[in-house]
């Protein structure tokens, strides 16, 4: 196991060699996956949770992986499975494998209906700079914000970083930064009075949304803070409901942590507790072939009822 910068004990999730070892051989035989409706099928998840469960030291791993993400203090892990890319590549046998793993966490679902499980994020020049798979910064937001069963956790997996060294990522603990706020920026935050986005070709993920309040009074694990800074541009606020917006959007910078994510790292992210976004990737990416550079593979984890 190892730990983050700034002292964030079991952040970083380390695989033993002997388990590395044990999972690269597995992986050659793992099944593909079967889905039923957008979710996994429960004999995937069985069979997964089966060939995995006998691997050296897997038990312990899953077990910092679920205290990183529901711990007291937690909220997001990142496995780091660059030796195992480096032994498989990152196709189909490493991606049943990641998805094996995440099975042991949620149910990996696909609730854009248009792509597959694994989602492609890759670096568009074209596009606006701040979204995902644009080269700007990419400020604090909880994914599927507008909708009333958004994804218990995100995973962001690092097919390749940014071969310039840029675009970390970057993490907060939205219910620490609600906490710093003043009681009458919570009551117009606890205000249906916020939107962002729209609701187009998703599955069991609710309804749409909107307007909703970023609070939803509800405890930690239960509820989200329904963040994401785009709204602050996109939304028809009031100047009182954007200064508290805007309130919680430097409170989510000044407790922020960041690293770059490395070939094979696969970031976990509860929504209940964290949001996520990403510094800008560096310039001169128009001297960088596509095929070159930065990307990353999107997927969902729905937790059982």
């Amino acid at each position: 196991m190892g730990s983050l910068p700034h002292g964030r004990a079991g952040t970083f999730i380390y695989l033993p060699g002997r388990l590395e070892e044990a999972l690269i051989d597995l992986a050659k035989d793992l099944p593909a996956w079967s889905m039923k409706g957008t979710f996994l099928t429960d004999s995937t998840l069985t069979r997964y949770r089966a060939e995995l469960a006998s691997a050296p030291n897997y038990q312990e791993a899953v077990s910092a992986l679920l205290e990183a993400l529901g711990g007291a203090s937690g909220g997001y892990a990142v496995v780091r499975l660059g030796n195992i890319a480096h032994a498989l590549g990152i196709g189909d046998g490493f991606l049943r494998l990641a998805t094996a793993i995440l099975s042991a966490v949620a149910v990996p679902f696909q609730p854009f209906t248009r792509w597959p499980l694994w989602k492609e994020l890759g670096t568009n020049l074209n596009a606006k700079p701040g979204l995902s798979t644009g080269v700007g910064y990419n400020a604090f937001h909880m994914d599927l914000v507008n909708v009333t069963h958004p994804p218990d956790y995100t995973t962001l997996l690092c097919v390749r970083p940014d071969p310039l060294g840029a675009g970390a990522s970057i993490l907060s603990n939205a219910r620490e930064a609600v906490c710093r706020l003043a009681p009458s920026s919570r009551a117009l935050l606890a205000d249906a009075a916020y939107r962002y986005g729209s609701f187009f070709e998703l599955s069991d993920v609710g309804e749409e949304y909107a307007p909703f309040p970023v609070l939803d009074g509800k405890p930690v694990d239960t509820g989200f803070v329904r963040f994401t800074a785009k709204m602050l541009a996109e939304s028809d606020l009031d100047e009182e409901h954007a200064s508290a917006a805007k309130e919680l959007a430097d409170q989510m910078v000044a407790g922020q942590v960041s690293f770059t994510l490395q070939r094979g790292d696969f970031l976990i992210v509860n929504q209940h507790r964290w949001v996520h976004g990403r510094e800008p990737l560096a310039e001169g990416q128009h001297e960088v072939s596509h095929e070159k550079r930065r990307l990353l593979l999107q997927l969902f984890l729905r937790r059982r009822s």
